[in-house]
């Protein structure tokens, strides 16, 4: 419980004294006049703020107004909120968002301050776990393919075809939706694995999933639309959202998926809503077809977009794969999307949007304006992977691959760590959760491991609201030999 001052409504106030004048809303005004104070140290990290009730009427504004300003900044990690007690400057804000801060408020070389846009805060000083240079992965990150297992002597073998060939017609500007023969096969293979419903003109090749939410973002919200957002979820998707200034509202997960129950409680009118239902980021959980067809019931009489990510379904171990929530759409609301880049390997960049016919021609147009295209040799090369069989017979090969590594992981923990970590075998992915004991401090265990050579995240860092405590272990991307390795070393961490 926290036991630091409460800051004077009074010196609240007077630092987030909106202008009438500004164009920007009450909200964004509260928000970034909030924010500023906290990263410059004016409100000291654990310090009580004043009740949303008293600061609305100290500054004449409504009460919602200043809810909704206190939640983004909950969300993005500046306050907290303790039940019961209210809310406080955040204890320990995200190391990278502060090295970016200080380099973007202090002076230059030259003695000048220089500033970012608004926009450019947000992006610039929020951190997604940024690698700074190439590495090979420790276990346990999350997200890493068996880069061992990969068929690089084929992938040569096909590259090697389209160069010698001297393809005159790849190595100039293409379509900024995607060289056409891969966007035909994508179509082909999700028709098949994934029951989605488009024609290849409605699939457009991007960078990576991270492009996709990008694009996404920019083209349907405006700042200051409410979200919903899984609770546990993605950083990568908070990060974006964040970004075009999205109003987060957490909408907690349960054993069915989100809650659109209590989305709907929390705000009806919401603009769009981020989920994982195939396989939920990060707790595993599955969305239930009557949970799916729910939340596409509310997003029909809402008008509301949802934002499909389709991050690992190939690596289904209990059943095959589920349909996805696409092809059960018939008011064109969803926009779905994957990547290769865990299915293949990282360096590749290449992901794909499937969006509505009518949405088809700006997302081309967003595109073309981002990055002109996607690397069209590499495009060429996929398309040939797909269509020769070679995809399919790689899922099928690491899908039993990871079953028995994860097999390895849960077993060692299970010798290791038996009364400090539990663990499942979970039914599809390329991670899992150790659930550590409640009270358990995991960001503080995560950074020891990380000091031990063991890399794993803490699970509270992806909670917007109340957290429990865990650690993301990814096993895909380690041999047995490694993994065991990095479970004696956890060990030494946890147990001591």
């Amino acid at each position: 419980m926290m036991t630091m001052s409460r800051v004077s409504s009074a010196a609240v106030a007077a630092a987030l004294a909106p202008d009438s004048k500004s164009p920007e809303s009450l909200y964004r005004q509260l928000y970034d006049k909030l924010r500023s104070a906290i990263l410059t140290g004016r409100f000291s990290a654990g310090q009580q703020m004043p009740s949303t009730r008293i600061l609305a009427a100290d500054l004449e504004v409504s009460r919602n107004t200043v809810l909704n300003a206190f939640e983004q900044l909950i969300a993005e990690g500046y306050l907290e909120g303790a039940v019961g007690s209210g809310t406080y400057v955040a204890r320990a804000l995200p190391e990278e968002m502060l090295r970016a801060t200080a380099t973007h408020a202090g002076a230059s070389a030259s003695g000048k301050r220089r500033r970012w846009s608004r926009q450019g805060a947000r992006l610039a000083t929020y951190t997604t776990g940024r690698i700074r240079q190439a590495v090979v992965p420790k276990p346990f990150q999350s997200g890493v393919p068996a880069l061992d297992a990969f068929p690089s002597d084929l992938w040569a073998r096909l590259l090697n075809r389209y160069w010698r060939k001297q393809p005159g017609e790849l190595l100039g500007y293409g379509d900024s939706g995607g060289y056409m023969p891969l966007r035909r096969a994508i179509a082909s293979y999700l028709a098949v694995a994934r029951a989605v419903r488009c024609e290849p003109e409605q699939v457009i090749v991007v960078s990576g999933a991270q492009q996709a939410l990008d694009l996404t973002a920019r083209l349907l919200l405006e700042p200051g639309d409410a979200v919903w957002f899984e609770d546990p979820g993605y950083l990568g998707a908070r990060a974006t959202m964040n970004a075009v200034g999205a109003r987060l509202v957490p909408i907690a997960v349960d054993e069915a998926g989100l809650s659109v129950r209590r989305g709907i409680a929390r705000q009806p009118g919401a603009r769009m809503v981020y989920v994982t239902p195939s396989h939920q980021f990060p707790s595993g959980v599955t969305m239930t077809l009557g949970r799916r067809l729910e939340l596409l019931s509310w997003a029909q009489k809402a008008g509301a977009w949802i934002l499909e990510d389709d991050y690992d379904s190939e690596y289904r171990y209990a059943s095959r794969p589920l349909a996805s929530m696409q092809g059960l759409d018939r008011s064109g609301r969803v926009i779905y999307f994957g990547t290769f880049s865990k299915v293949l390997f990282p360096a590749l960049r290449l992901g794909y949007l499937v969006v509505p016919p009518d949405l088809v021609e700006g997302f081309l147009v967003a595109k073309a304006v981002t990055d002109r295209q996607s690397p069209t040799v590499e495009q060429a090369v996929l398309a040939e992977f797909i269509n020769e069989g070679h995809f399919g017979r790689h899922i099928r090969r690491m899908r039993a691959l990871y079953l028995e590594r994860v097999g390895v992981l849960v077993a060692s923990v299970e010798k290791e760590l038996k009364g400090f970590l539990e663990m499942r075998l979970p039914e599809a992915g390329m991670h899992t959760i150790g659930r550590l004991q409640k009270g358990s401090n995991d960001r503080e265990l995560a950074r020891r491991a990380a000091a031990a050579g063991v890399t794993t995240m803490p699970l509270s860092a992806f909670y917007l609201g109340s957290s429990k405590p865990g650690l993301i272990l990814g096993y895909s991307g380690y041999d047995n030999k490694a993994i065991r390795e990095g479970v004696r070393k956890l060990a030494q961490v946890l147990v001591g």
